[in-house]
């Protein structure tokens, strides 16, 4: 992963910061810092990540392929998570 120090913030972009933002928010009234926003959001990739690798073997993959499937998480039935980033 390459740092950088500045964040492009496109339409899209600030969009999905919206919506995560009033999912992360105590309240209607809760505006959290994009800082906090962002690191839900991480955290939340890294815990799917590991249920999904802890329900193996206990759950069925076609289950966890219909629940865990997102534009993010890539599952192959009976196989491994991609990244549909790169």
């Amino acid at each position: 992963m390459t740092k950088r120090t500045s964040l492009k913030l496109t339409d899209e972009r600030q969009r999905k910061l919206d919506k995560a933002s009033s999912i992360v928010a105590e309240d209607e009234y809760d505006d959290p810092p994009m800082s906090v926003v962002i690191d839900a959001a991480l955290t939340h990739l890294v815990e799917s990540k590991q249920n999904i690798d802890n329900a193996r073997g206990d759950i069925d993959p076609e289950t966890i392929q219909t629940v865990a499937n997102t534009s993010v998480i890539g599952l192959r039935y009976r196989t491994s998570i991609e990244s549909k980033w790169r």
